[in-house]
């Protein structure tokens, strides 16, 4: 799968190279590594098949699902009945991109989609390190069983809970005010003017951090992890690996935003001061 990335990323490369012609949007700085590994255009086609939009989603995500499942299916070859911990990280993470494929439009607004190349980071990305990486928690299960009491599995099904609906509402409401302002379930929120002819919230969800999303994002995430216990890190990378992430592309996001929106951006910080985590971060 990782050789076929690679592959992949070089044949779109050497296709735009070849032609001569640059779109719009793309990272080009003459380095050709750089150029390889971030991608040359920002959404590369063959004929009207956006190849971009169709890796970003589907088969990373359901090849994480079909990973987990076979991770289930040989716990119970082993042992009889999967175990409650491993019932938890399925259900969870299918929840997780059943929703994301349930919303797939949203993904049109993302970073990846509306301002990253199509290089070899997001082709590697998409098709290798997440279905295999993401699926670590069921992996670890299988080769170090953990047992689950009611109570302790009950309370890690609420952050789970808690976690997908700010991550689940939070996009709901951003996705809806820019679908239709005047939508009555986003009309009465408070927003901001910009220079752009467009408004920044600065109520709801978007009033309480400037990434609430993001919370709940790492909440799940931490969700996932603790069905594996406490005795090893290794089920943790994924929390991590995606803090780290989040806080990047969120450092990533503030420098744009700032960029578009200037005067209106620093009034809504002020209004929001904190990014991720309230009264944290």
């Amino acid at each position: 799968r990782c050789g076929d990335c690679t592959i992949g990323s070089q044949t779109i490369h050497r296709f735009k190279f070849g032609s001569g012609k640059y779109p719009v949007f793309c990272y080009v700085l003459g380095n050709p590594l750089y150029d390889f590994f971030m991608g040359r255009e920002l959404n590369p086609r063959i004929g009207t098949f956006d190849l971009k939009y169709f890796c970003e989603l589907r088969p990373g995500l359901i090849g994480w699902v079909v990973i987990n499942m076979g991770m289930l299916m040989k716990e119970v070859e082993l042992r009889g009945s999967p175990s409650l911990s491993m019932l938890l990280v399925n259900g969870f993470q299918l929840l997780y991109v059943t929703d994301a494929l349930w919303n797939e439009e949203a993904v049109l607004t993302t970073m990846d989609i509306a301002h990253d190349g199509f290089g070899f980071m997001l082709a590697f990305g998409d098709l290798a390190w997440v279905p295999f990486t993401y699926s670590l928690q069921a992996h670890f299960l299988l080769l170090h069983p953990h047992s689950l009491s009611t109570l302790t599995a009950a309370a890690i099904t609420a952050l789970n809970a808690l976690g997908y609906f700010i991550f689940r509402q939070s996009n709901s409401q951003k996705n809806r005010f820019r679908r239709d302002p005047t939508d009555p379930r986003v009309s009465g929120l408070e927003t901001i003017a910009t220079a752009t002819g467009k408004r920044l919230l600065v109520s709801g969800w978007w009033g309480f951090v400037r990434h609430p999303n993001y919370l709940g994002d790492l909440l799940m995430a931490l969700a996932w992890s603790l069905p594996c216990g406490l005795s090893h890190p290794l089920p943790y990378f994924y929390v991590v690996y995606f803090c780290t992430l989040l806080v990047h592309r969120e450092a990533r996001d503030e420098r744009q935003c700032q960029g578009k929106y200037g005067l209106a951006w620093g009034t809504y910080c002020q209004r929001v001061p904190y990014r991720i985590l309230p009264y944290l971060y």
